[in-house]
């Protein structure tokens, strides 16, 4: 019997169809999957008043501008004059603290020739207190000290810490202030413990790049990272984000919002004000919306649990997430339920420095030391918020002045 070839034929694309139509059906039900995921759920955008652009369609909304950028700062090639005493500090208040703490150490150190110890991290709370190691990598920070400062992990036994001065510097600390209140203390005394103050947010760049700012480069962006669990917690809520952004290819937004912060004194505008420094969640909706994101925008903010004030984020946005919702489900319970605030500003600060785009809702120290770690990976594209009129505005316009005037500290680093 023989055999119609135009059969054959018809059965072969009905067959090749037939899979095609399979392969249809398996994406339809990962969207629909993916939007029954917590805060994803879909809404109307129907809004005459939003004239937006889709972001792949605008290359500048998600892509910085920034030049490849190396370190270039100097390390010294021996120990300086070396003393017998030591000089002890913690870490605290979160890790846009931590690096600018662990430069002042370092420079301190350095300057009176002591042994610096391996510090503790102390977060808001009473007795909530961390080895080093619980964080960052000892290994590399010790690396990154030799030839610059002895480094031990404890103070040796016979030194009793009660009996050891006390001395506060005001961050960027200079080295004649160094010469002038700290050292005779430390010769008087034999050890001191450090505590950095903060009298202002000082992120400039340096003029005239000395010796002490070599130092502080290498301290602020050369010596503090990860340890491996933490490091791999947080690629692994990076790439949850980024796979719940297939419509903008794996591209997503860090807000730093924290609620509780906008009621603090910081955040309040007197009359004598003319530039906000805090933005709500309606403001940063409305800001992203008229520079051009649009619905399918994936955006993480920093506020740990869900607030209600959130919700006009994401009704114009529905892909917002907090920290809870992306977090590993084995990993929730000792990062997330252990009420330990320290651990979640870890996972906050690096999310921001990894993010495509970071958006600071809130002025302070988060921002600019977040900034400084964009800048020295290349990621600039760093956007603060503002009211905008009209819907004509381009994302270009709002960049940080850290980056569009290139007056970070980083800058001072990089090059």
């Amino acid at each position: 019997m023989g055999v119609d070839l135009r059969q054959v034929v018809a059965g072969v694309l009905t067959l090749t169809m037939f899979v095609m139509l399979i392969h249809m059906i398996k994406r339809d039900h990962f969207d629909a999957v993916e939007n029954k995921l917590p805060g994803t759920e879909d809404v109307s955008f129907d809004n005459p008043n939003f004239e937006t652009t889709h972001v792949r369609k605008n290359i500048g909304i998600w892509k910085g501008d920034a030049d490849e950028l190396k370190p270039c700062w100097v390390k010294p090639s021996e120990d300086g004059e070396k003393s017998e005493g030591f000089v002890i500090f913690s870490l605290t208040n979160g890790p846009e603290y931590h690096i600018s703490q662990i430069a002042d150490a370092v420079l301190v150190a350095r300057s009176l020739g002591a042994t610096l110890v391996i510090p503790d991290i102390r977060g808001s709370q009473p007795g909530d207190k961390r080895n080093f190691e619980d964080i960052y990598d000892i290994d590399v920070f010790t690396k990154s000290m030799e030839g610059v400062v002895g480094v031990v992990k404890d103070l040796p036994a016979h030194i009793s810490t009660q009996k050891i001065a006390a001395v506060k510097v005001p961050n960027r600390v200079t080295e004649d202030y160094i010469a002038t209140h700290v050292e005779p203390i430390y010769r008087s005394k034999g050890n001191v413990r450090l505590a950095t103050y903060f009298p202002s947010i000082n992120m400039r760049k340096a003029g005239k790049k000395g010796d002490s700012d070599s130092l502080a480069c290498l301290a602020m962006y050369g010596s503090l990272e990860l340890q491996h669990e933490m490091h791999d917690l947080v690629d692994s809520m990076v790439e949850r984000l980024r796979a719940l952004s297939r419509k903008s290819d794996g591209q997503f937004i860090a807000v730093d919002l924290r609620v509780e912060m906008l009621d603090k004194k910081g955040c309040q505008v007197s009359d004598g004000d003319k530039e906000k420094s805090c933005f709500n969640a309606q403001e940063v909706a409305m800001f992203l919306r008229k520079i051009g994101f649009d619905k399918d925008t994936t955006i993480y903010v920093t506020q740990s649990r869900w607030d209600g004030s959130l919700d006009s984020l994401k009704d114009l946005f529905p892909k917002t997430y907090t920290k809870e919702a992306i977090v590993p489900a084995d990993k929730k319970k000792k990062f997330l339920d252990s009420e330990d605030s320290e651990l979640e500003k870890v996972i906050d600060f690096y999310i921001s420095s990894e993010s495509d785009v970071f958006v600071p809702a809130i002025s302070g120290l988060f921002y600019a030391n977040v900034a400084g770690k964009r800048i020295g990976s290349g990621k600039t594209n760093i956007l603060v918020p503002a009211n905008i009129p009209d819907s004509s505005a381009t994302a270009s316009s709002f960049l940080s002045h850290y980056v569009s005037k290139k007056n970070h500290f980083a800058y001072s680093c990089y090059c």
